[in-house]
């Protein structure tokens, strides 16, 4: 390329990101002029990030697949007290979640939707509307804190967050719950500031109160007294820093307390009339209090283990956080900023120190820290060393790392090309290095909407284009598929070493777990609608039970896959009864 080409190309690049900065500062500029433009950009990211693989991924093992398995239960059986995942009870989190998953699959059957109930994206629907509300709650609660077009930003942190992403695709409580605590900490910081006379009082003395404790119970319908720990930490803190929690009369705790009660007592007296004390003994005895004193299904960790994941899950804009450590910490005593210290930093020590831990306990204190991040950006606080402004760098390295980790997934367990794979991480990391490369032309806030569009693209290569297009990862969805195409009016399954939820889901409630001995047994009882899943460690158990007893049936398919929930690969031999 000559000298004038390359100073042509140049100046056309140029010109091109120039064009890109003005039309994403327009677009801001655009929803901060009104919260119906707000909302209706949030919304559109928001959809854009979770829509992408929510109908194509297969349920997923092992929270997912149970939660909605229990919720396909209550359909199947007409109880929408108890929970059960197949003959054992399932009392670790109450019934909220489970009946929001049965009023969206319950509508889907009377609209004349054919199989609703083996539809797993129908018993998502409830995790994308809480994670889209979680989102414009987060920009509702940054309005106490920061400019319109700061609390804009806040709530494209969390729309753009992969966390919440990849709750918002998961058929289970953690993105309904964080919406009802966003909602519940969105209130409560504004009784807090008007106490603190730093912003005026809205009008209606009850509309505050109302908000905080409909989503006080519904949180704690959703998942337990997990919000009550959220919300009580915060104010305890701040009665510590102020000397005084008079802030906490503003929410009429008696008569709000009494809503509350009034909204979760009816089930919890009903399950407990129909389980005794087995609902508190599971749910507080061997779920909560095991989680803290107990790495909990193998899920335990040091303390500082949700700091490093803190980079990853908050991406990309916990890119962000040094750069803004020193301003906030500076303002620690302005109520505005003692108020998001209070929620997010006691709840995080106590996860932290806590035996059991999963990336998503975290989430609730996230929207603290993108309203902490949006403030600093708000005031032009951001530090300008040299160093701290280099992190940008990590949202190309960041994306990179995943763009490659796809194509490999594509290549290593797909065993295939992944041309669409390619394309979409090749735009998503080309958007990234731009975010990056331009970071000090364009702006901190330009160069985060870039990456912000980046996500998107990265989510729908991911959720979209990968992971849903892998059959191996899947090995229920395949064993399914073969059942299906017996065409059998009543199915009868059993599997020997393949035990994942997402079996039963996607089979049939009545499929039974047995030995490799015992599949043999099964079958013998006849009937060509009969079949018998045995993974490979158990088929000389099943071989020489059914040379034993003469068993005469059909060798099917054989699935190998990975199962993704144990790390090891999985080879299942399919075996179908026949007619005597």
């Amino acid at each position: 390329m000559s000298a004038k080409s390359f100073g042509t190309a140049k100046s056309f690049g140029t010109a091109t990101s120039r064009k890109t900065a003005a039309l994403l500062e327009a677009l801001l500029a655009w929803a901060a002029a009104r919260h119906r433009n707000a909302a209706i950009l949030l919304v559109a990211v928001s959809l854009l990030a979770f829509l992408p693989g929510i109908f194509q991924l297969p349920p997923i093992d092992r929270d997912e697949a149970r939660f909605a398995q229990a919720t396909k239960q209550m359909l199947e059986t007409g109880d929408l007290v108890d929970i059960r995942f197949q003959e054992e009870s399932r009392y670790k989190k109450p019934v909220g979640i489970y009946w929001l998953q049965a009023a969206v699959v319950g509508a889907a059957e009377t609209l004349g939707l054919p199989e609703a109930r083996t539809r797993i994206w129908l018993y998502r629907v409830p995790s994308i509307l809480g994670a889209v509300g979680a989102v414009l709650l987060t920009y509702w609660t940054a309005l106490a804190f920061v400019s319109r077009r700061g609390a804009v930003l806040a709530g494209l942190m969390m729309g753009s967050c992969i966390l919440l992403a990849v709750e918002a695709r998961l058929a289970k409580t953690d993105a309904v719950l964080f919406a009802t605590t966003v909602a519940s900490m969105g209130a409560m910081a504004r009784a807090y500031l008007i106490e603190r006379a730093q912003r005026p009082d809205p009008g209606h003395p009850w509309a505050l109160p109302a908000i905080f404790w409909t989503a006080m119970a519904a949180g704690f319908l959703i998942k337990g007294p997990l919000i009550v720990m959220v919300v009580g930490l915060t104010v305890a803190a701040l009665a510590i820093a102020d000397r005084s929690a008079r802030f906490v009369l503003r929410l009429r705790p008696l008569a709000g307390l009494a809503w509350m009660l009034l909204l979760v007592l009816p089930w919890f007296v009903a399950i407990v009339l129909k389980s005794g004390a087995g609902f508190f003994e599971e749910s507080l005895g061997r779920d909560l209090l095991s989680k803290v004193g107990s790495g909990q299904e193998a899920h335990g960790a040091p303390p500082g283990y949700y700091f490093l994941l803190f980079w990853g899950t908050f991406f990309p804009a916990s890119i962000l956080v040094p750069m803004a450590f020193g301003a906030v910490w500076k303002s620690r005593s302005v109520p505005e900023v003692r108020y998001l210290l209070a929620w997010l930093i006691p709840t995080w020590l106590v996860f932290e120190a806590a035996m059991t831990k999963l990336p998503h306990y975290v989430l609730p204190v996230y929207p603290a820290v993108a309203i902490l991040l949006a403030m600093a950006i708000d005031h032009q606080a951001l530090s300008r060393n040299i160093w701290l402004r280099r992190a940008p760098m990590w949202w190309f390295i960041l994306t990179a790392v995943v763009s490659v980790g796809l194509i490999v997934i594509n290549i290593w367990i797909g065993q295939r090309f992944g041309p669409t794979t390619w394309l979409l991480s090749g735009i998503a990391l080309t958007l990234a290095l731009f975010a990056w490369w331009l970071f000090e032309a364009d702006g901190v806030v330009v160069s985060f909407m870039r990456m912000v569009i980046a996500m998107i693209v990265l989510f729908t290569a991911a959720f979209s284009a990968t992971f849903p297009t892998i059959g191996t990862l899947f090995p229920s969805l395949q064993l399914a598929r073969f059942v299906a195409f017996g065409r059998c009016d009543q199915v009868l399954a059993a599997t020997a070493g393949y035990h994942e939820p997402s079996l039963v889901f996607l089979v049939g409630t009545d499929v039974r777990h047995v030995s490799g001995a015992g599949a043999a047994d099964f079958l013998a009882r006849g009937g060509r609608c009969r079949y018998a899943f045995v993974e490979k460690g158990h088929e000389r158990a099943f071989v020489q039970r059914a040379d034993a007893i003469g068993l005469r049936y059909a060798q099917g398919v054989r699935i190998d896959g990975v199962n993704y929930s144990s790390g090891r690969a999985v080879s299942i031999q399919t075996f179908v009864g026949v007619d005597p």
